[in-house]
């Protein structure tokens, strides 16, 4: 056995064995709890893509080119992704990402071909868009509404702009691909890189851009029209990278280390958003301690299309969110739209996110379809329950940061209850039914 890592003397280690060494270890060492290697993703709304390419009619492979514009200037838009299909229910049709000429050339064995939907994923500034039942041919231009982050987003509709001192005394954990140390929205006060084999100091984004919009809609301290305004900006910062450079999969063993640290650095809130692994006992074990430490750990429900709610979400120490979205939140021809499903509230403009895990286990829903926030170098819109955990982190840190009594508490278990009750007592039912908003949503 070679131990490869450690989180302390007497915590877990990351070791590596064979299959042959274990009867004797744990013939050594029967207390011993052996825990494999799980991975997790971030939980943001899947992008749909093509499984099946069209037949074409004849030999010649005949391409169709489109292009993607700003509708504000007519520029081209690279780096976006297009799918188009051509048999939706069968993820029939073609798909590829435009070049600097905001151009992409579909393989859709005609020269004009009929789509049941056409859907545009840029990287960053824009809004996605969902075409549904149109005839493309080629020199075909489709336009893009850039970002304007005076807009009214869900999480703005319901919770408008902070005030700068919301959240102050509240120290806040950003478990996920690591925050950017330089964007301006942002003011990162600590944190560290639990990867195995990365350098610890390295905790600002891996690349992906997930946990920076997640910290934006949490701590953002910017405002429109050049910045935008998250729901706690005065909270202490905190960013635990356990995802890999480039990578979109986290070990428990480095999610155990990170809340381990969390808890160390006194962080109040745990922010999750990532999930979908197999339930292992290190990871219930580090959330478990958190909430014996009177740290409360609040995790995304998981984005499955309403399959059941994911691991660590399901856990009964976590604090499970799922999505929500409200209508005209939103521009009418964007992704989002495909994101409208029932149930609806009892204000019928809301309605539970179509991509968003539900059942039992689920403690409260938030805002999680287009959410504007912060990414390196920029802002985008994003969805998922990914964005609808950060939204209760946020409103819980400034709710809680004006309680005195519940923080002046001893750091443990009766801390941690405080805090949840105080949360699930004021939330608000919108009319989805538990199964789909638990107590509901924040207020």
């Amino acid at each position: 056995m070679r131990v490869i890592d450690s989180i302390g003397e007497d915590k877990a280690k990351l070791v590596e064995l064979s299959s042959d060494s274990l009867p004797a270890l744990r013939a050594q060492y029967p207390g011993l709890r052996l825990v494999p290697i799980v991975y997790y993703r971030p939980a943001v709304a899947p992008r749909l893509s093509v499984k099946l390419s069209p037949k074409a009619a004849g030999r010649v492979a005949v391409k169709i080119r489109l292009k993607v514009v700003s509708k504000k200037d007519g520029s081209p838009i690279p780096g976006a992704v297009i799918v188009a299909f051509t048999d939706f229910a069968n993820l029939i049709g073609a798909q590829g990402t435009t070049n600097s000429k905001g151009e992409v050339n579909l393989s859709l064995g005609a020269a004009s071909k009929k789509l049941e939907r056409l859907y545009v994923y840029p990287e960053k500034g824009f809004w996605g868009a969902l075409r549904k039942n149109l005839t493309v041919a080629s020199g075909m231009q489709i336009g893009l509404d850039p970002v304007d982050l005076a807009f009214t987003d869900a999480l703005r509709h319901l919770y408008g702009h902070s005030p700068e001192n919301a959240g102050e005394g509240i120290r806040v954990a950003v478990i996920d691909t690591g925050i950017d140390t330089a964007h301006s929205d942002l003011n990162v006060q600590g944190g560290v890189n639990t990867v195995v084999g990365e350098d610890p100091n390295s905790f600002g984004d891996n690349g992906l851009g997930h946990g920076t919009h997640v910290a934006g809609i949490i701590a953002a301290c910017g405002m429109p029209p050049s910045g935008i305004r998250g729901l706690a900006p005065a909270v202490v910062l905190h960013s635990y990278r356990v995802f890999g450079e480039e990578s979109d999969e986290a070990s428990n063993y480095a999610i155990v280390k990170a809340i381990d640290q969390a808890v160390e650095d006194g962080c109040d809130l745990i922010n999750m958003s990532l999930g979908g692994g197999n339930p292992d006992d290190a990871t219930k074990d580090a959330i478990g301690n958190a909430y014996a430490k009177g740290s409360l750990v609040i995790v995304a429900a998981g984005n499955d299309y309403r399959a059941p709610v994911s691991f660590p979400a399901s856990y009964s120490l976590s604090i499970a969110i799922s999505a929500m979205g409200r209508k005209g939140t939103f521009p009418k021809d964007s992704t989002e739209t495909g994101d409208v499903a029932s149930p609806y509230g009892n204000d019928n403009k809301n309605f539970l996110a179509a991509f968003s895990n539900v059942g039992p286990e689920i403690d409260l829903t938030g805002p999680g379809v287009g959410i504007i926030s912060t990414v390196p170098g920029g802002y985008t819109p994003m969805s998922g329950t990914s964005m609808a955990c950060p939204a209760v982190t946020g409103l819980a840190a400034k709710m809680l940061s004006v309680r005195a009594g519940i923080l002046s508490m001893s750091r443990d278990q009766a801390r941690s209850d405080a805090m949840a009750q105080a949360l699930l007592q004021t939330a608000r039912s919108l009319g989805f039914g538990p199964l789909y908003e638990g107590q509901g949503l924040l207020r």
